[in-house]
């Protein structure tokens, strides 16, 4: 299986290390960038401007369909529950101050459209006699996880992963959000986001050991 984690450094001296700390910085600063257009894009929409709007629907509907899809883990309801977070997040405009990124609003905008969701589905009455319904949504559902370039099938990694720790790596590794927006988006403190994104590294890297020991003894 090939790794989907950044690769440790080869090289030790300080060249290596330099040219990693300016990647890194040049990233962030883009990442920063970014935001910084796209909540200026929210702002505007606020106010009536309708290319606006369709620029920051566009920038982040990628990244509101990849964080429902973690949360859910249900790739029927990935587009409906996007639409309604978008939905939401269009009426609520006229209440949004630009405090925080506009990435960081609407995705907690997305997951309380999966939390109800969640509500609307365990108030509805079972019609279905299949003894274990999650059973059959998890056997009917395809096995690659959409959403993700390079084809990289990321999905049963995650899966094993505890619901907070899958949430915190999502966000921050995968969708790039700073650590104090994935703690507001996620509603907790920053050094618990630190901890389980610490925490998911190390068992998805443990989890990679054990699936390429086997092939490396066959080798």
């Amino acid at each position: 299986m090939t790794s989907v984690l950044p690769a440790s450094p080869v090289r030790s001296d300080a060249s290596s290390a330099e040219s990693s700390e300016t990647t890194n910085d040049t990233t962030s600063d883009t990442t920063a960038a970014l935001d910084a257009s796209i909540t200026a894009w929210a702002l505007a929409a606020r106010g009536g401007d309708v290319r606006a709007v369709e620029r920051f629907v566009s920038a982040l509907h990628r990244d509101v369909q990849r964080y429902v899809a973690h949360l859910c883990g249900d790739p029927q309801a990935v587009d409906d529950l996007a639409q309604d977070t978008f939905l939401r997040a269009l009426g609520s405009l006229h209440r949004f101050e630009g405090r925080s990124s506009a990435r960081a609003w609407l995705l907690s905008i997305a997951r309380r459209a999966v939390i109800d969701s969640y509500r609307y589905a365990a108030a509805r009455p079972r019609l279905s006699d299949v003894p274990d319904w999650r059973v059959a949504v998890e056997l009917a559902q395809p096995q690659g996880l959409p959403g993700f370039d390079d084809g990289i099938a990321l999905r049963d990694l995650l899966d094993s992963l505890p619901d907070d720790r899958r949430e915190a790596f999502v966000l921050t590794q995968l969708l790039g959000l700073p650590y104090a927006e994935a703690a507001e988006v996620s509603d907790c403190p920053i050094g618990t986001v630190r901890s389980r994104v610490a925490r998911a590294r190390a068992t998805l890297l443990a989890l990679l050991d054990a699936a390429d020991a086997p092939a490396a003894l066959a080798a």
